[in-house]
């Protein structure tokens, strides 16, 4: 259970996709003048992470790294087919979003017109590949593991592009200066709100991380003493020799 909700709290805060890997900022940047639209382009990452994610999971575990294709018999335990995972995992992504684009066309029409060509870009989007490929990278251990590190990372920039959103809303009524207009000021906003979400990363360093620090200090005090030590032993021995010299 802590595991579980380590990665969920780190995927949105700590390793957000948009303010620690700078992904998917193409569409970050262009459906983000309003909420609604947003909350509707966020919602469709949200799925399509949360579905993608662990399918990409199963993919690579049963039938792209090495020795994954071992439950088939022991004559295909060498095979390797992780030069397939790029297109695999697009193709998973790919089906996903072409289901999702199919539902909003149905039940939100509005919301289909309003998002344009954005939506069936966030096939190519490359939040949705990254978060497939980070999974693999760190070797998510488990089918829970990876359904969670997808819905956190989508969940996190669904709160990257609503912020964003909100204050570029509120920035049409600002004065700000003619040329950091549109996407200058937009830049800017994203770069603070990066640094400011940097400051998450001391959330989770506590525990096991933490306990080699006391006993380096104890060795570092120890070797301290010794050099003290060494050192009055050393002015006392040219003391007394000194004194035997005069004498």
């Amino acid at each position: 259970m802590l595991e579980h909700t380590e990665l969920f709290f780190k995927s949105i805060f700590i390793d957000n996709m948009v303010f620690a890997t700078f992904l998917g900022m193409c569409s970050y940047l262009a459906v983000s003048k309003k909420v609604s639209t947003a909350v509707g382009l966020g919602a469709a990452v949200i799925f399509v992470l949360a579905v993608t994610v662990p399918l990409n999971w199963l993919l690579d575990q049963y039938l792209l790294r090495d020795g994954a294709l071992s439950w088939l018999g022991p004559e295909y335990a060498d095979y390797n087919l992780s030069f397939l995972s790029f297109i695999l995992f697009i193709a998973t992504i790919a089906t996903m979003v072409q289901l999702v684009e199919i539902v909003v066309e149905k039940f939100s029409p509005a919301l289909y017109n309003s998002l344009g060509i954005f939506l069936p870009l966030i096939a190519v989007n490359c939040a949705i590949l990254g978060g497939s490929l980070f999974m693999q990278a760190r070797e998510i251990p488990s089918l829970g593991l990876a359904f969670n590190y997808g819905l956190s990372s989508g969940i996190g920039w669904f709160l990257a592009i609503l912020a964003i959103a909100a204050i570029r809303e509120k920035i049409r009524y600002s004065n700000v200066p003619p040329p950091l207009r549109g996407l200058g000021i937009t830049f800017i906003i994203t770069g603070l709100m990066a640094i400011g979400f940097m400051s998450f990363g001391g959330m989770l360093t506590g525990g096991d991380e933490a306990a080699p620090v006391p006993e380096e200090t104890a060795v570092q005090k120890k070797a301290e003493e010794e050099k003290m030590n060494l050192e009055e032993e050393t002015e006392q021995t040219t003391v007394s020799y000194n004194a035997i010299e005069k004498e």
